[in-house]
């Protein structure tokens, strides 16, 4: 199955709502540290239902903003939740922006960028489409170090890159970015039973469900173009 009729199968189930309520706790986190200034051009990768567009309109001022999702159902979905003409959502693949040379100030992706078919095109076109000085915030939670992700792969129809914190960096500088920093974002907001509750169905003991939250968390990226 493609990434795109995997999407346009969870669009049409209305899973593009789910994965926004699931990945807000972190992805504000992320949204937060993008030097994003009034007027900027961004960019979000794997849009899904559109809310981290939103949010960087509202919250950060952004100029124009565009999400791109492999799935046109879940492009679709996105554009009728906002009247805004500054926002636009299109339907398309990372590794062939629909986007000309240095015309974004800042891109972001959550959680989608492990599932792009060549992930060193994916941001060697980012770097195209990016300005000098311009950011790739990318946060994903399917890495190497997090073993409490690796089963993800049973449950998804599509091909997803399993990289670890080295292999994130090395890609990125081999596709042009300087890494201005990697860091562990925690989700501080999932609630963590006392140890007397555990085992519970899904976690063996607390502290595993401490190390994947609150320590392991989302794995970020972040690369500038030079």
């Amino acid at each position: 199955m493609t990434v795109r009729e995997e999407f346009d199968r969870w669009a049409a189930d209305g899973r593009d709502e789910t994965m926004a309520d699931e990945h807000w706790h972190t992805a504000k986190e992320v949204l937060a540290r993008m030097p994003v200034e009034p007027g900027d051009v961004v960019l979000d990768l794997g849009s899904g239902s559109g809310y981290a567009i939103r949010a960087l309109r509202d919250n950060a001022g952004a100029g124009r903003a565009y999400g791109l999702d492999a799935s046109p159902e879940m492009a679709a979905n996105a554009r009728a939740a906002t009247d805004d003409p500054n926002v636009g959502f299109v339907a398309g693949t990372f590794t062939s922006l629909p986007f000309a040379d240095d015309s974004v100030d800042h891109a972001f992706s959550m959680e989608a960028f492990y599932y792009a078919s060549d992930p060193i095109e994916a941001l060697r076109e980012l770097r195209r489409v990016l300005r000098p000085g311009g950011t790739f915030h990318c946060a994903v939670n399917y890495f190497e170090e997090n073993p409490y992700s690796h089963d993800w792969s049973e449950y998804i129809a599509v091909d997803m890159t399993l990289w670890s914190r080295a292999e994130y960096r090395a890609a990125f500088r081999e596709a042009g970015f300087y890494v201005a920093c990697q860091d562990n974002v925690p989700d501080r907001e999932i609630e963590i039973p006392p140890a007397d509750a555990f085992p519970l169905e899904e976690w063996e003991s607390r502290e595993n469900m401490v190390e994947r939250y609150r320590e392991l968390g989302t794995l970020l990226t972040v690369g500038v173009a030079p």
